[in-house]
């Protein structure tokens, strides 16, 4: 009996819940508690790339990269923007007149696209804010040629025959379209050789100024200046001669280190200071190998308050010269403004020596500027004057009027022009191993980190900033420039 009670009771309370679930309202439902989503990581570095098997060329990567605070093995780079050293002027090629000429062979849309990619501030553009013009011709000119040419046995005592003629059909106009397109460009200006008659061999290759002619060598370059600004040109700095220790090359001149000195405190520099011109004057403008010429000169007391600094090429020495002098005069500036590409060198290699050296280490040794050599050639290297160089590639190679090829040299400067204005400031960053890398703070605040892996291994590798870091790689041989 008591069974039958206890199955009928239950059969009452089942049947009982069923009813009542059926009669609750919709809203006495209970959905099931959702589960989070789990956050979207935000990128906070952009990263951009080259790889020197050229499968990636200045490309920006889509990969996450967040800071954080996760603990791993990897090698570490610490930037610390507390730390400050020089300012920058800026990164960029010379613009020989051989790279005008070339230039100027593209139909009229090409070419200015082309300029605006070189020299403009939109996302397609690497925003080149420095460029290195020869006074006269380069050994990258068709032909040598000074501002003052005369027949043999003449003299122009008063230069009454100066012209920029012979720049007014290609580079000149070039540059008024740069300047254009970028009104704060700086452009430094160096001559290969002074007219053949103020010279003792009377020749455009090697020889040496004649000490009775370097009052009207000074008036020279004061007339240049005041011309070229009569064209809206304004010349921000030159160097006495270009490579002044290599007089065979065509044009070329000898020039000692107490001959420069010489000139600069007895003429130069008077003359600049006599025609109200602020156009700074550099020593040197020559290899690393010989870091005491330039530190003779400023140690003459009467060329130093002309001098604003000394400008080197790497083809011999070691990039630490640039420290050693500024150790020697921690008051005077320091310019990187020349070094080729070779027409045998590979991409990988060049790509790896020149950031290497050129871009991180001219900058890791106080330099305001890193410049590469010729901006565009044809596809046989020239043109260049008649023992001038046959193998200088240029950042551009011109194929025809309507295409060109960016070379290696493009993608070395690219990687700093780009992402690094002139007024940023260099900041503390440590090197790891085979990382080899520079730092900088653009004047908006940004900070940049260029960094290349000059080992043989990829590297798996922290960017650490005010205690937290990201986490990233670099295959061998690449280039990555990053900011945040």
């Amino acid at each position: 009996m008591n069974t039958i009670k206890y199955t009928m009771k239950i059969f009452f309370l089942i049947t009982l819940s069923v009813l009542l679930s059926k009669c609750s309202p919709a809203s006495d439902t209970v959905n099931p508690t959702p589960k989070p989503t789990p956050p979207v990581a935000v990128n906070e570095v952009d990263f951009w790339l080259t790889k020197g098997n050229q499968t990636v060329n200045l490309q920006k990567q889509t990969s996450i990269l967040a800071f954080g605070t996760t603990y791993n093995n990897y090698a570490t780079i610490e930037v610390d923007d507390s730390q400050t050293f020089q300012s920058i002027d800026g990164f960029g090629y010379t613009l020989t007149g051989g790279s005008a000429q070339v230039i100027n062979l593209l139909n009229t849309q090409k070419r200015q696209e082309l300029l605006q990619e070189l020299f403009g501030a939109n996302g397609n553009s690497i925003a080149i804010s420095y460029l290195r013009i020869s006074i006269g011709a380069s050994d990258m000119n068709a032909t040598p040629f000074t501002y003052d040419d005369l027949p043999s046995g003449q003299t122009d005592m008063n230069l009454d025959n100066f012209s920029l003629a012979p720049d007014k059909t290609d580079l000149i106009p070039m540059l008024k379209e740069i300047v254009a397109i970028n009104p704060k460009i700086k452009i430094m200006a160096t001559p290969w050789s002074p007219p053949v008659w103020m010279k003792d061999n009377a020749n455009f290759i090697g020889g040496s100024l004649k000490s009775e002619y370097y009052g009207i060598y000074a008036q020279y370059f004061v007339k240049y200046i005041q011309k070229m600004k009569a064209e809206g040109i304004t010349i921000d700095a030159i160097t006495p001669q270009n490579e002044p220790l290599h007089p065979g090359n065509n044009p070329s001149m000898l020039m000692l280190a107490s001959q420069q000195a010489d000139f600069i405190k007895n003429n130069l520099g008077p003359a600049f200071q006599a025609a109200n011109l602020t156009t700074k004057i550099v020593a040197y403008d020559h290899n690393c190998n010989k870091p005491e010429y330039p530190i003779a000169v400023l140690n003459d007391s009467g060329a130093y308050p002309f001098v604003d600094g000394s400008a080197f090429h790497l083809y011999e020495g070691d990039i630490s010269a640039l420290s050693t002098v500024h150790n020697a005069f921690p008051n005077k500036n320091l310019y990187f403004t020349e070094q080729y590409t070779s027409s045998t060198g590979s991409f990988e290699g060049d790509l790896k020596w020149h950031v290497k050296n050129v871009v991180i280490g001219s900058m890791r040794n106080w330099s305001k500027t890193a410049l590469e050599w010729n901006l565009a050639n044809n596809a046989s290297f020239g043109p260049n004057t008649p023992g001038g160089c046959t193998t200088c590639k240029g950042a551009l190679t011109i194929n025809s009027s309507d295409n060109f090829t960016r070379n290696v040299g493009y993608y070395i400067i690219a990687h700093a022009s780009k992402f690094v204005p002139a007024g940023s400031v260099r900041i503390a960053s440590t090197i790891s191993g085979n990382l080899n890398n520079v730092a900088f703070k653009t004047p908006s605040g940004k900070n940049v980190l260029i960094v290349e892996n000059d080992g043989s291994n990829a590297e798996i590798f922290n960017v650490k900033y005010n205690g937290n870091w990201v986490t990233t790689s670099l295959e061998s041989g690449s280039v990555g420039t990053f900011i945040w």
